[in-house]
């Protein structure tokens, strides 16, 4: 990867130099394995354009987080076949790692690029463990034939490093030997409507590092509702938002990726608030 700033940054009305900036997006538009809806190929682009209707002082964190400085590079190049784009995209992000100290931000694309974009962070933070907010546990050994496939996106990490869930909704028999098992704990969201106690008990299960792997159905189909495989019953808005809060302002957050979306013609709903949502993790982990 070249660290050449994208035509359109995320937030900013001007290009900055990665030096100079505390965040760094990198938008990746890979969709080869999505089994239901598509268009997460789309989303990077979408959520960067929706960037600029967002206000740039924060009403929550009550700072312009774009002052901090934040650098998107020009998207990454998705047309490798399978078996050649997740090695490219590793390497990409371990040269990414040695390049800057701004704090990553990947904008997906389905959410098997988590796959690739992890171990960099899994071999640089010693005892570094994922949070995963998701509706679907994504803890296949392969589907439809591949490994790479977005419903395989954890299975790798959770051999080997700790892996809390929250928000799901939706587990195969074939995950369920994994999905409470080992290092990973599974939050069902129909058993975890205590949010307060929710945040003490991932507060507790997380170790001190954190990369967070956030699939933006997840949330509730009415905050976002242009995701392939959507679930009723997800996270509003603000009680996602505290939990992510927590975990910002209590441990050591390394890096992060957004994923899923997909627009939908005639609705900005899905790229407007992942666009927020970006800006607003930005604003914590900036605080």
């Amino acid at each position: 990867m070249r660290f050449n700033p994208a035509n359109k940054q995320f937030v900013l009305r001007k290009k900055i130099d990665l030096k100079d900036a505390a965040f760094v997006v990198v938008p990746v538009p890979y969709e080869k394995t999505t089994s239901y809806g598509r268009g997460t190929k789309h989303g990077p682009a979408a959520v960067i354009d929706a960037s600029y209707q967002l206000e740039l002082w924060d009403e929550e964190t009550k700072t312009e987080t774009w002052k901090k400085g934040i650098f998107t590079t020009q998207p990454v190049n998705c047309a490798l076949p399978e078996k050649k784009f997740f090695p490219c995209l590793e390497r990409s992000v371990e040269e990414l790692l040695s390049a800057t100290s701004a704090l990553p931000f990947f904008i997906g694309g389905e959410h098997s690029v988590t796959q690739a974009l992890l171990p960099p962070f899994i071999k640089r933070h010693k005892n570094l463990s994922i949070l995963h907010f998701d509706a679907h546990a994504d803890l296949r050994l392969t589907y439809e034939g591949s490994k790479h496939s977005h419903a395989c996106a954890v299975y790798p990490a959770s051999r080997t490093n700790r892996l809390v869930q929250i928000g799901i909704r939706s587990v195969g028999a074939d995950e369920r030997q994994f999905h409470n098992a080992g290092s990973v704990t599974t939050h069902l969201m129909h058993e975890n409507l205590d949010f307060k106690k929710l945040e003490r008990a991932i507060l507790r299960e997380l170790t001190d590092t954190v990369y967070l792997t956030i699939d933006v159905d997840g949330f509730d189909p009415s905050v976002m509702p242009g995701t392939g495989t959507p679930q009723p019953g997800g996270f509003l808005w603000h009680d996602a938002l505290r939990l992510f809060k927590a975990v910002c302002m209590n441990k050591k957050v390394v890096g992060a990726d957004v994923v899923e979306a997909a627009p939908i013609i005639g609705s900005n709903i899905t790229e407007f608030n992942t666009a927020k949502l970006i800006y607003r993790l930005m604003g914590y982990l900036g605080a």
